[in-house]
């Protein structure tokens, strides 16, 4: 196998975004980057995770991709869609596209003067990070994620049904609640539009009778209506889970993520207070 590293990858895939008009999406880059490595097979390419299915080359691309979110050189504002910027194309040597009557040094992106402030930007990346790779994973993965997602909250017996003719229900699960078990299936939507009503009601539909609780889990939202329609009166109520509380369990129960000890040095003021007042 001779998949390229992470490192390698940076700048083909700043070229290609570059190349591409400043910014593209993630689906058309995997084959433009892979123009750049002729070592890399197509048995390369399809090649996958045992655990995950997932195909090794496009996440690689895609952690390469996080590196330079990190490094400021790839803009993560908009989901979806990879942009450049112009630390991305001072790397490449590209001068800055609006024209000026002399060259001015490049901004270096605001630094933090705060710990605080550091680890609230870090956290949004590591959230704009979580939200592009629940995105990348096929429907078939998702549907598994769920199934851990929902064990993580405290979920047993958690079983996905078959990917294909599975009714309009992606799984079921088992929740205990002090002497009251609670039966609920779960249904999931890889989408980046919100989840209309009608596909509120379906779910509904499919597991009246057999399900105490029903749990609805998209990676975009739900319109203002589907939420209405989630909870009424005298019918099966409906759990909704959209993408930004999906990445909230993940980041409180640490799964997809880990945590990792800071150390911060700071003055240590009883030490040079045992030397008595200090000169005027």
């Amino acid at each position: 196998m001779a998949i390229p590293s992470e490192k390698d990858i940076e700048s083909p895939l700043l070229q290609e975004i570059e190349a591409a008009g400043g910014e593209g999406m993630p689906s058309e880059l995997y084959d433009r980057v892979a123009r750049h490595f002729p070592q890399l097979t197509q048995a390369d390419r399809e090649a996958k995770y045992e655990r995950t299915l997932q195909l090794i080359w496009q996440n690689r691309v895609q952690f390469a991709r996080n590196d330079l979110v990190k490094k400021g050189e790839i803009d993560a504002s908009t989901r979806g869609i990879w942009k450049i910027t112009e630390r991305g194309r001072a790397r490449l040597g590209v001068l800055p596209s609006t024209p000026s009557l002399s060259p001015s040094p490049l901004l270096p992106t605001p630094t933090p003067s705060t710990i605080g402030e550091l680890l609230d930007r870090e956290k949004q990346q590591i959230r704009t990070q979580l939200h592009e790779l629940l995105m990348n994973l096929h429907p078939q993965q998702f549907e598994v994620f769920a199934g851990k997602l929902l064990e993580s909250v405290g979920f047993t017996n958690i079983a996905v049904t078959r990917y294909v003719g599975d009714g309009g229900i992606d799984g079921q699960g088992d929740l205990e609640m002090g002497v009251v078990k609670v039966r609920a299936a779960f249904q999931v939507k890889r989408w980046r539009n919100n989840v209309p009503p009608a596909e509120i009601n379906q779910f509904r539909g499919a597991i009246m009778g057999e399900f105490d609780q029903g749990i609805f889990i998209t990676t975009s939202d739900f319109s203002d209506e589907a939420k209405r329609t989630s909870s009424r009166r005298g019918a099966v109520p409906i759990v909704l889970i959209n993408g930004d509380r999906i990445v909230n369990i993940m980041l409180e129960k640490g799964l997809g993520v880990r945590q990792e000890p800071l150390s911060v040095t700071r003055i240590d003021e009883e030490f040079f207070a045992a030397f008595g007042s200090t000169e005027e």
